[in-house]
């Protein structure tokens, strides 16, 4: 069954910049480790969700040290602070 995992992110500053550095490095940092797809949603003007898909909970669990790895990365390079993190098994999707 696949696996997502959602974390919520605000910043002090949004640049162009910043979503493009996201969008080339940790994008494929991300993927690197076993997911199946990312997703990065400004929800807000200082606001970010990452969405994070995987095949199943197994890969997912075995990704987690790493993604906690850029998940600092994240926080040392930009001006950003997770505010929080949730993960579980897809139970629909279209």
């Amino acid at each position: 069954m696949a696996f997502t995992t959602i974390s919520h992110w605000t910043s002090d500053e949004m640049s162009d910049e910043m979503i493009s550095t996201a969008t080339t490095k940790f994008i494929p940092l991300i993927m690197s480790v076993g997911a199946s797809g990312v997703q990065m949603v400004r929800t807000g003007e200082l606001t970010v969700c990452v969405v994070t898909q995987y095949s199943d909970a197994a890969t997912a669990q075995a990704a987690q040290a790493k993604i906690a790895e850029i998940r600092e990365q994240v926080a040392q390079e930009f001006p950003m602070t997770m505010q929080s993190a949730h993960a579980g098994e897809v139970i629909g999707s279209a």
